[in-house]
């Protein structure tokens, strides 16, 4: 899923159920995050107090909270990036199978991450939720791939079946499509590497499209393929069905986030906003016209209604650029002055948290993942 569903689609769902304003934008920002959280490595250019950190060649930092995932950069490529942040984010594991490859395909509703939720909704933790409920999001779009670099994500024949409003990466599909079809998978592997759904391109993250593709459905990959049709907005659909009963739960449970003056009952206008057929920017600017609309929001929460994927970092170091951030080693970095109360480091000690039940629920469902 893009942000129109991680963070425009869970902050009206938020809202809806009756989430604070600032609570409900918490969840959501995280949400997102998890899809732009990219820097793995900081140096501080001091030793802080009262805060978790880690010692990296003798100096004070935070190490492994990268999140998000790059198909098209070789650098992704290497088994801790792909295990502890593509599988365990993105592409939560099913546990079904006659072999560990299988085994990590992504399924709708993980055995692993029901666990996780669970797990989340006693302790009252914003950010925590957000993250859960961006992997959450993700097992319905990406089930069928793996986060690994796999010959289960060697899929053949994708086409879609229905409209899209493309972008580039949909462009380039078609200009390749021009070859012949037996050159197409040569090329096209080549292009792309078996890695999460990169094959597929962002198909399966389109909420109204219907695609299909073949796929290696034997358990030794002896190349027998067949097709898969997949419609997404039943899945979509479903998904945020479902989300919509949890945070319910979550509200119920934890009454210190809930605004007694939302009574929001029109949810077929969220769903119709969810699988609106249009460009991801037009997705983006019609959910901002369904919350003013709705009331969910007012004009004046300008902050909240535009996602900004340098917000918590801007709050959390006091010298951040957006040049000296982006990218996934950062050096000599200043904390702000109320560092221990914002979301960004809520955000890492969030990522640890997860990483640590990730594998505890692996192990619990008899997935074995070498460190």
């Amino acid at each position: 899923m893009k942000e129109d569903a991680h963070y425009y689609a869970i902050l009206a769902f938020c809202r809806a159920v009756g989430f604070k304003k600032d609570a409900a934008h918490t969840v959501a920002y995280a949400s997102q995050f998890v899809d732009d959280a990219k820097i793995n490595h900081i140096k501080l250019d001091q030793n802080p107090n009262e805060i978790q950190y880690e010692i990296i060649s003798d100096e004070p930092s935070f190490f492994n909270m990268a999140t998000c995932h790059q198909y098209f950069r070789v650098n992704t490529f290497n088994y801790n990036a792909m295990m502890n942040n593509t599988t365990a984010f993105h592409f939560v594991p099913g546990c079904k199978g006659e072999n560990f490859s299988k085994k990590l395909r992504c399924s709708e509703e993980s055995p692993i991450i029901l666990d996780i939720l669970e797990d989340v909704k006693g302790n009252g933790d914003l950010v925590k939720l957000g993250i859960v409920l961006h992997s959450y999001a993700d097992t319905f779009s990406h089930q069928g791939f793996s986060g690994l670099l796999s010959k289960v994500n060697a899929i053949r024949d994708c086409k879609r079946a229905s409209m899209i409003y493309i972008g580039w990466k949909e462009r380039l599909y078609s200009i390749i499509n021009f070859f012949k079809k037996n050159k197409f998978d040569r090329y096209f592997d080549r292009l792309s590497p078996a890695y999460g759904h990169g094959q597929a391109l962002t198909f399966p993250d389109i909420p109204y499209l219907e695609w299909e593709y073949k796929y290696d459905y034997s358990d030794n990959f002896s190349k027998k393929f067949k097709v898969t049709k997949i419609d997404n907005k039943k899945r979509f659909r479903k998904a945020f069905k479902n989300i919509k009963s949890y945070l319910l739960e979550y509200i119920n449970i934890h009454s210190e986030y809930q605004d007694n003056n939302v009574n929001f009952s029109n949810y077929d206008i969220l769903f119709k906003s969810l699988l609106y057929k249009a460009s991801l920017k037009k997705r983006i600017r019609n959910w901002k016209k369904t919350f003013i609309d709705q009331g969910l929001f007012s004009i004046k929460d300008t902050d909240i209604i535009n996602y900004d994927n340098n917000l918590w970092l801007e709050k959390a170091f006091k010298n951040f650029s957006k040049e000296k951030f982006d990218n996934r080693k950062v050096t000599n970095v200043s904390l702000s002055n109320n560092f221990k109360n914002c979301n960004w480091y809520k955000y890492y000690l969030g990522v640890n948290w997860y990483k640590n039940r990730f594998y505890k629920y692996c192990l619990k469902h008899g997935l074995q993942i070498p460190k």
